[in-house]
């Protein structure tokens, strides 16, 4: 499949849905591995509490099958999502991946293109923002990192059940992004394609900045099934990739 780049995010991989990770293992030895590249646009896994979580027997499987992504000659680029936003030099050394910045330009088949993970863009959840805000703070990481394996966990699962308790309570409109906020991103980045996830609501959006056309793909995520963009030279298009019967 040479001349396809391929996108994913919010895959959510953890324990809990072993059918999930199966069916990413075997995309990324399938199509991913005929690829020219594999970007991730964050929330990979549940949660990632710092570099011990490249040892834990649920994520071993998914490491393994990137680190053999590189070996076939694949590149394959991370990002950190608002679950996995501590991912870093251990990830990156024990699969041959590379973390990427929240924003990145990239050219496809020579357009310029810009990723996000997207949940910078949902400026209306300000409780969210907030949040944001604390978690990337290198002072609160460096305190939160500076804990045993144990209060991090944790620390981590609990605030995976607030947000999914919190998620069920707001407005959906607040969840999903600003136009706003879109529209003054891909101005000041000066670009007219943005690729993001985080929302879940796979789509592609048209719009129109400063008089010109530009485009919003929006990622789906892995929980009923995957969700995969492959971008050519022709342009992009976004799937889904069904679980099969047996799993």
């Amino acid at each position: 499949m040479a001349g396809v780049t391929l996108f994913v995010s919010d895959l959510h991989l953890s324990g809990e849905r072993p059918d999930i990770t199966a069916l990413f293992i075997d995309f990324l030895g399938r199509e991913a591995a005929q690829a020219d590249a594999l970007y991730m646009l964050g929330d990979i896994f549940e949660y990632w509490i710092g570099d011990e979580a490249v040892n834990w027997p649920e994520y071993r499987p998914v490491i393994a099958a990137l680190s053999a992504l590189t070996r076939v000659g694949v590149p394959f680029y991370l990002m950190h999502g608002n679950r996995d936003f501590l991912m870093g030099a251990g990830l990156e050394k024990a699969t041959g991946g590379k973390l990427l910045d929240d924003p990145t330009h990239v050219s496809l088949y020579g357009t310029d293109t810009l990723l996000m993970h997207g949940d910078s863009l949902c400026t209306r959840d300000t409780e969210y923002m907030q949040f944001r805000t604390m978690v990337r703070d290198p002072k609160w990481q460096k305190e939160f990192l500076a804990r045993s394996v144990a209060e991090r966990d944790a620390i981590a699962r609990n605030y995976r059940e607030l947000s999914k308790a919190n998620g069920k309570m707001k407005p959906m409109d607040i969840m999903d992004v600003t136009p706003e906020a879109v529209e003054e991103t891909l101005r000041a980045q000066q670009v007219r394609r943005l690729i993001h996830g985080h929302t879940h609501r796979p789509a592609t959006h048209t719009l129109t900045i400063d008089g010109q056309p530009a485009t919003r793909i929006v990622l789906g995520d892995w929980y009923e099934q995957g969700s995969v963009l492959r971008c050519t030279k022709q342009g992009c298009d976004l799937a889904s990739i069904p679980l099969p019967t047996t799993m």
